[in-house]
Parts: C-alpha cells; structure tokens; sequence
C-alpha cells in the first residue's frame, strides 16, 4: 500500500475532519475504539487484509460497529488528511437507543406513540430533514437499519438545525423484527407506498402510530412492506408520482397531527 504522509496534529484537514467526525488512520481509529467512542461506522480498503485492519474489524464488530468494506476512491473521496491509511471511521453524534425507550418516552409524555421508520433511507440530507421534522411535529422517535442507511453522523446533525440532540433514534438490524416488536407493543404500522391501498386521508393516525418512509429511489423493501398494517398513498394531483422521502414523512406527520390536535374531525 502506498505510503501516506500524516498531517501536523492541529493542522487545517485534521480541524475539518474532527467537525465532520472523520477520524482517519490506523492509530487513530483504535484509539477511538478503546476510548469506547461512540461511532456511527468504519470503512476498511477492501481486499487489505494485514493483520492491523483485521485487528481493527474484529474489535469493531465485537462492539456491534458497523463495518463496511470500500474501495480506495471512496475512501480518498471521505479523507481530509490524505492519511487515511486505509481506514476511516466515522463518529456518531449521539449514542443510539433502544425501542422500549422511544415507547417509554410516548409513555412519559403521557400520548400515543408517534414512531418514524427509515427503510434504508441512505441520503443523510433526507434522513437529517426527517428527524427535524420529527422534532417539530412531536414524534417520539425514530428507528433505521444498521445496514444500508444514513447513521447519526455530523452531516445528519447539521441536517436536522439540531433536532438530532432532541429525538431518540434507534438502530436495528432487522426491520421487519423491530416492525413486529412495535405490533406486539400495540403500534399500528403505516407504510407510504405510491400503491397503497388506503388514502392518507383516511387513515387514523390518531392511535399508536409509526410511519414507514422507504428508500429514495425504490420506496419500501418488500420485506417491510408486507409487515405493515396499512398501506398509505399520498394523494398526486401534478404530471409527478413521487415526492422526496423527508416531504413525505413531514406529510404523514402533520397529518397525524392534525387528528390528534381536533380527534380527526
């Protein structure tokens, strides 16, 4: 592997990638993981299996860390330092919760269970807009897969003006299990689909509610699809039949808002 000069500490790339929660190089990744810092997920050079990356995957996955292999231009296209040595992790801005917690906060609030679910939503500009609106329109949480999604990370927090500090978020492995999870707990599960069978407007989101928004370019897994209660299509009246996957979610939420706030009149 191509040697890679290491930046001065305290040098213009290495400030830029701390604030993006960049950590970058081999000595610098372990040292997050054995300070227990809280991280989103680590890329390893694919094909580089030397024993020091291998140390760093092991350590990683024993943390439950997500870890993804890429090629080298992605890896160069994360680096501010040029130094990546063949790994980047990338920090979360907050630590993940657990499901019961979302529901213990709808308990505590004394409300129905408002939840939001991300099937593989891997934009971090839509996942970031979801959880603001989230925040505003008083949801109690919001729930996306380990894999094949956008994380908590400094993106997602710019994103969201700060909601990310306000709205629990979990992290499952496994959608569908989590989805029926929810169902057991008493949750109704509302999934968006162009197809759906049930207009937004007459759905009842009035009760235990949590909204599915698929991914952005093929909505809902069939997985996930097929866990849902309900199958709800937003109403398209222009030339278009799809809207951005954080618009949709604000539309569900708003609703749900509006039959909570007049008991759907």
């Amino acid at each position: 592997m191509k040697e890679q000069k290491p930046h001065r500490a305290g040098s213009k790339p290495e400030q830029e990638a701390q604030a993006d929660g960049i950590i970058e190089g081999r000595n610098a990744v372990i040292e997050a993981l054995r300070a227990g810092a809280s991280i989103d997920k680590i890329y390893l050079l694919k094909g580089d299996t030397d024993a020091t990356l291998g140390h760093i995957a092991s350590a990683a996955r024993e943390k439950g860390i997500v870890v993804v292999d890429a090629d080298r231009r992605k890896l160069d296209g994360m680096s501010r330092t040029h130094a990546h040595q063949g790994v980047v992790a990338v920090a979360a801005v907050r630590e993940y919760v657990s499901i019961e917690d979302i529901l213990q906060v709808a308990q505590e609030r004394g409300e129905p269970p408002l939840l939001v679910i991300c099937d593989e939503l891997s934009d971090p500009h839509n996942l970031g807009a979801v959880i603001r609106t989230a925040e505003c329109a008083g949801a109690h949480g919001v729930i996306i897969p380990k894999r094949r999604s956008a994380g908590l990370t400094a993106t997602v927090a710019k994103t969201s003006a700060g909601a990310v500090s306000y709205v629990p978020v979990a992290r499952v492995s496994n959608l569908p299990a989590a989805i029926r999870e929810l169902q057991k707990a008493g949750v109704w599960i509302f999934g968006t689909a162009a197809d759906g069978d049930t207009s937004l407007y007459q759905a009842d989101l009035k009760g235990p509610a949590a909204i599915v928004i698929g991914s952005e370019g093929d909505g809902m897994g069939r997985l996930v699809g097929e866990c849902c209660d309900f199958r709800v299509s937003i109403p398209m009246k222009g030339k278009l039949n799809s809207l951005n996957a954080s618009a949709a979610a604000a539309i569900l939420l708003y609703e749900a808002v509006r039959q909570r706030l007049d008991g759907g009149t």
